[in-house]
């Protein structure tokens, strides 16, 4: 099972993820902003409240809002193959 082990926001929507397989990057989640615990993470000040979540061991947000690391690193491996 894939963990993020570390994160950082970059401003705007794009966050740097490290996975516990090594791999690491920037991700942009502003096109997967959609939805009533998404959408406040439209601003930018709400989106830098993320934060590693030390048993769901992925990233989260106060709103609630969160993102499975396989779906967070398919993000990261599209960027890469662009």
């Amino acid at each position: 099972m894939l963990h993020v082990t570390a994160v950082r926001p970059l401003g705007g929507t794009r966050l740097w993820l490290r996975f516990d397989d090594g791999r690491e990057g920037e991700v942009d989640l502003g096109p997967e902003l959609d939805g009533p615990v998404f959408t406040p993470l439209r601003d930018p000040a709400r989106f830098a409240e993320v934060a590693l979540d030390p048993e769901l061991r992925t990233v989260v947000w106060p709103t609630g809002a969160d993102f499975a690391p396989e779906f967070l690193a398919s993000l990261l491996s599209e960027r890469a193959a662009a």
